[in-house]
């Protein structure tokens, strides 16, 4: 079941009118292919996508599940929205309740473990050893955990564990957090454990029906058998216009050397759609260094550092720098962008200056800026 109604609204105008998790990404991807890669290569065969925000683009692109090979005989991949009842229209009031509402579609799928997944974080694994950590425990749920530097520990649902990794405390976004390892928001349950504590959660009129700030905690004090899982690759939460910004950067040779995602050999490939474009041009007079350029792209100008979407065209005169260019956007000749993420379908006008000064990561979308 992968989370994916969120706002995303620390990404300003990138998400004013679609879902955080239909985002672009790393030159050819959007952030949903990720979780839908790894339950692909994981060999889950139901899948459920739960949306709400701005869900249009978002629920036509996901589909069937055709692009993650989720579709066929043996597979099904339902787009999940909050619906209409003889209680009325709701929307997900929280993580939790998304689930619940859902409950009738857990029943008819009839599952053994159920794994939940945010839509809107870049990494690539497969969830087999966290699944048989989950049975060998006897656990009622076990929660992937990576360490993060103590200093930001604040921002995440944070663990403390003992040296068997049972989970001994839960504390969510603590302002004084007492250990460094936060939640991924990747849970699996016994189904049997999940539905009975979704129910009783909705019946609670004092809950905000939210995985962290409830089931969790609720656990805890009901002495469940909960133990972590820790996450071993490059994970990353693209919550903001900065954090957006180098999770791209980080795919560049120069960038950080644990991220695997365009280096995973074998069978753990991240999949997407395929736009059918045509093959990238490289002008004679272009200057391209430490640069991912997807296909469709035309570049005549100079681009150092940079990540190119396709259909992009960089006009010569025009340089970038330490940039991200999205889908179809349009450099003129003579701009000048640095340390940016340039919008889809956004023009940069001759001769114009994008952050310069350097201040920050600057998002800019027809015409506009913002950090």
């Amino acid at each position: 079941m992968i989370l994916a109604g969120g706002k995303g609204t620390r990404l300003q105008a990138l998400t004013k009118k679609i879902a955080k998790p239909a985002v672009s990404y790393g030159g050819k991807y959007r952030i949903i292919d990720f979780p839908l890669s790894n339950c692909a290569n994981s060999d889950i065969t139901s899948v459920g996508v739960l949306t709400q925000y701005e869900s249009s683009e978002l629920n036509t692109y996901v589909g069937n599940g055709e692009k993650w090979g989720l579709n066929g005989v043996r597979s099904l991949t339902s787009v999940l929205t909050p619906k209409q009842t003889d209680e009325g229209s709701n929307w997900y009031l929280g993580t939790a309740d998304a689930i619940y509402q859902n409950i009738d579609w857990l029943d008819r799928v009839d599952p053994e473990y159920v794994l939940i997944l945010s839509g809107d974080h870049i990494y690539s694994c497969t969830y087999l050893e966290m699944l048989k950590k989950t049975i060998e425990e006897h656990a009622d749920c076990c929660i992937a955990v990576y360490p993060v530097p103590i200093e930001e520990a604040s921002r995440f649902g944070i663990l403390v564990t003992d040296e068997n990794d049972n989970i001994t405390d839960f504390q969510e976004k603590p302002k004084k957090p007492v250990s460094n390892l936060a939640s991924m928001g990747i849970y699996i349950f016994p189904y049997k454990v999940l539905r009975a504590e979704l129910v009783a959660d909705h019946k609670d009129p004092d809950s905000d029906h939210d995985f962290g700030k409830n089931i969790m905690p609720k656990m805890m004090k009901d002495g469940k058998k909960m133990v972590a899982y820790t996450y071993q690759g490059y994970w990353k939460d693209v919550g903001t216009v900065t954090s957006l910004h180098e999770a791209n950067m980080d795919l560049l040779l120069s960038g950080d050397p644990t991220t695997n995602l365009y280096t995973v050999q074998g069978s753990n490939k991240i999949y997407s759609e395929d736009a059918n474009s045509t093959p990238q041009y490289i002008g004679p007079r272009a200057e391209v260094k430490d640069s991912l350029v997807n296909q469709g792209a035309t570049i005549l100008g100079s681009i150092e550092h940079c990540v190119v979407s396709g259909e992009v065209v960089v006009e010569e005169g025009a340089s970038c720098k330490n940039t991200v260019i999205m889908n179809g956007a349009h450099i003129e000749r003579g701009a000048r962008v640095e340390d940016a993420i340039i919008g889809p379908d956004t023009l940069v006008g001759k001769n114009e200056d994008i952050n310069l000064e350097n201040d920050g990561i600057v998002l800019y979308v027809n015409g506009k800026a913002g950090k």
